[in-house]
């Protein structure tokens, strides 16, 4: 794919393993679910997968065991478009997998073994520097280790690119993660934790941005689920809304609404179009089931 990867993923990927359930059990309950499916998932995946479905050029810098989940992990990448130079087999470590109980609103509760995914150290980054020199925008999340994406911010900033971090599963970020960061991307829930203030509406939302900014985020997004997202840049501040529809799954939403918002920033569009277009592609995937299996493609949304 050579230069045509402007857009680069470093992150986790899992295999995630569904039951459906009516409610999630109590401690000592056993319940007879619904449905079971297997679907490939991971954070990092996910975004990998939303971004090139949404018409990005993808690298994703990954490690999964030398198991089957790996290996179809891998065909399922490259059958999606994206470039795999970047993704290692670990010799020690077996992929990571997710366990995920789907309730009958939509909701989740997921349990992850994260596996090789904690074995990606900064030698994995340093033997894919031609990925990050090929790409403008980086896309990072929390299922990897704190110190490989400490790396990944520092060596971004040094080459100049725009480092994305959407700081899920949420823990606490040292000072020099933030100062190197283009944007951050916490739900609700991930602000509070990150900010200490609690997001309720507009005004607390402008209030957790202004603690991203004063540690040097440029640009703060704070996803509110169906309400949309509160966008706080230089060019604009306000709840940018999102469609209207009827949840039925809300796995791997967020991870559809950044790969989206990379997309939209690498294609140029303005922040507040950006964040409409990563709304956009959010809702649809919440009306269907699974993480990639829910992400939309170009022509559905447009």
């Amino acid at each position: 794919m050579g230069k045509l990867n402007n857009l680069l993923v470093i992150g986790s990927s899992n295999t995630d393993m569904v039951v459906q359930v009516e409610h999630f059990p109590t401690p000592g309950e056993t319940l007879l679910g619904g449905d079971f499916f297997m679907n490939p998932g991971g954070k990092g995946a996910n975004q990998a997968v939303a971004a090139v479905r949404l018409g990005g050029k993808v690298a994703f810098i990954a490690k999964v065991g030398k198991d089957i989940f790996g290996k179809e992990t891998l065909e399922n990448l490259l059958r999606e478009g994206i470039n795999i130079e970047g993704i290692s087999q670990d010799e020690v470590y077996p992929s990571g997998v997710a366990q995920i109980t789907v309730d009958k609103n939509g909701e989740n509760c997921i349990v992850v073994a994260s596996g090789a995914n904690m074995a990606l150290g900064a030698g994995d980054i340093e033997k894919n520097m031609m990925l990050v020199h090929q790409a403008e925008i980086i896309l990072l999340q929390l299922e990897i280790p704190m110190d490989t994406v400490s790396h990944v911010v520092k060596i971004g900033n040094e080459a100049g690119k725009k480092v994305i971090l959407n700081p899920a599963p949420a823990q606490t970020l040292d000072d020099e993660v933030y100062a190197g960061l283009f944007a951050i991307t916490p739900n609700e829930s991930e602000t509070t934790l990150l900010s200490r203030i609690q997001v309720k509406d507009e005004h607390s939302a402008a209030k957790a941005a202004s603690f991203f900014h004063e540690k040097g985020v440029k640009v703060v997004v704070i996803t509110l689920g169906a309400k949309g997202a509160y966008l706080s840049s230089g060019e604009f501040k306000g709840i940018v809304p999102a469609p209207i529809v009827h949840a039925v799954d809300t796995t791997a939403a967020g991870d559809t609404f950044n790969g989206a918002l990379a997309v939209g920033i690498s294609k140029g569009m303005f922040l507040k179009e950006a964040v409409q277009f990563a709304n956009k592609a959010a809702a649809y995937s919440v009306t269907k089931k699974g993480a990639q299996s829910s992400v939309p493609r170009l022509s559905e949304i447009e």
